[in-house]
């Protein structure tokens, strides 16, 4: 609409002061006062622009990411240093002091063409005979005001012609230069491919280092289980094999006992050794695909649980493992938290991602911090740069949807 275009050229003054601010902290760099100052005001101005790329995003359609090189923790030197040194800083300060033009011309210039277009018919209808009755000269394009249509029919209808056309132009062209605006904006406030790399690295280190803490963590978990599970039961079998050994001719019976005794502890332990497997990877998983493993998981969930599954082949391995814990951390919330009937699993393969959604209809109000392990889920998936969304509005429903890009392995 061309009033966004109005409120996007207008808002640009304000972002003009606020870099007014940030290059006033800038000229204090000299005397030692700005590198204290530049940090907070830059950082400032970057929230202000986020929401500014959110308005510009919504309204244009073309998506500006943030494009800042991740400002590290330490003094304010360190701080000032790194603002400096990333480009988008400088690029900021451009788009600021450039908009209110750029955006003139593009974003707010439908809605004046339509003003003007609504000042012609205002000439054409009245207005014309009273700047004529005070003795004002006006001209509407290159069109001289003779009067109103009373007074002039011939010249007030061309008048209002024009206004027609103008208007009409603001209105086709309205969107169009939205979008020349939208693109304006993108390459100014959006990421650098310098940007997106470093970007990039600092995503894959934080996914790396949280894939390393999951792996020593599964770890731990299973020398503790092996420890105090299946090893456990296996020392008391030997021990009790020993004792067996000695009672067989002085306690026939009580042999007996304890022979019965240790082949109901050798079968639990066998029970726990599975268990324990199959947390590692399921065999289901291995053998048949994620797919049928989260139908598997439906089955021994205390919900009833329908599961759907479109894919036409597997995704790797790892990928499948992701999924598949995912799916069972999601269903294990829903089972504790979420108060449902009934659960849908959703399992298929669009536009070269692993998409699953996970739907109850319980009582809503989950959120990603609310203690329910789905930031675990979001850091476990991350490692291969899969997503999470979470919708779950008071009273339900609770939709957890995962998106994991791969390729499909077929047979």
């Amino acid at each position: 609409m061309p009033w966004r275009g109005l409120r996007l050229w207008l808002l640009s003054f304000p972002l003009l002061f606020v870099s007014t601010m940030v290059t006033t902290a800038f000229s204090l760099v000299g005397v030692g006062v700005g590198i204290l100052l530049v940090p907070s005001a830059v950082l400032a101005l970057r929230s202000l622009l986020g929401t500014y790329r959110d308005l510009v995003s919504n309204w244009t359609g073309r998506t500006v990411e943030r494009p800042y090189l991740p400002v590290p923790e330490g003094g304010p030197t360190q701080r000032f240093v790194a603002i400096i040194q990333d480009p988008a800083t400088w690029r900021d300060l451009a788009f600021m002091l450039l908009d209110p033009f750029v955006s003139a011309f593009t974003a707010s210039l439908s809605f004046f063409a339509m003003l003007y277009g609504i000042y012609g018919w205002l000439l054409a209808a009245f207005l014309g005979r009273i700047i004529k009755a005070h003795s004002g000269n006006e001209w509407y394009t290159f069109i001289p005001l003779q009067g109103s249509f009373s007074d002039h029919p011939v010249n007030a209808a061309l008048i209002a012609g024009f206004g027609t056309l103008y208007a009409i132009a603001g209105l086709y062209y309205g969107p169009r230069l939205m979008d020349v605006y939208g693109r304006w904006t993108q390459s100014m406030l959006g990421p650098t491919e310098k940007s997106r790399l470093a970007l990039r690295v600092q995503h894959l280190a934080e996914t790396r280092a949280d894939a390393v803490d999951t792996s020593a963590r599964e770890l731990r978990r299973i020398e503790r289980d092996l420890h105090d599970g299946a090893q456990a039961r296996l020392v008391a079998m030997g021990m009790s094999l020993g004792a067996i050994e000695h009672l067989l001719d002085k306690d026939p019976d009580r042999a007996r006992t304890l022979l019965a005794e240790t082949r109901a502890s050798s079968a639990k332990a066998l029970s726990e050794l599975r268990d324990l497997v199959r947390g590692i990877h399921p065999p289901v998983l291995a053998d048949r695909g994620v797919g049928d493993a989260v139908k598997a998981l439906a089955l021994d969930h205390p919900l009833p649980v329908e599961v759907s599954v479109d894919l036409p082949g597997r995704p790797d391995a790892p990928v499948e493992s992701a999924a598949y814990f995912a799916v069972s951390e999601i269903l294990t919330n829903v089972a504790k938290h979420s108060g449902a009937r009934h659960v849908w699993v959703d399992v298929r393969y669009e536009a070269g991602m692993l998409r699953i959604s996970v739907t109850d209809d319980g009582t809503g109000g989950a959120s990603m911090s609310g203690g329910t392990g789905l930031r675990g889920i979001e850091r476990r998936i991350g490692t291969f740069d899969g997503v999470l969304a979470l919708s779950s509005p008071p009273g339900g429903p609770t939709i957890v949807t995962l998106e994991l890009p791969c390729a499909l392995l077929t047979s």
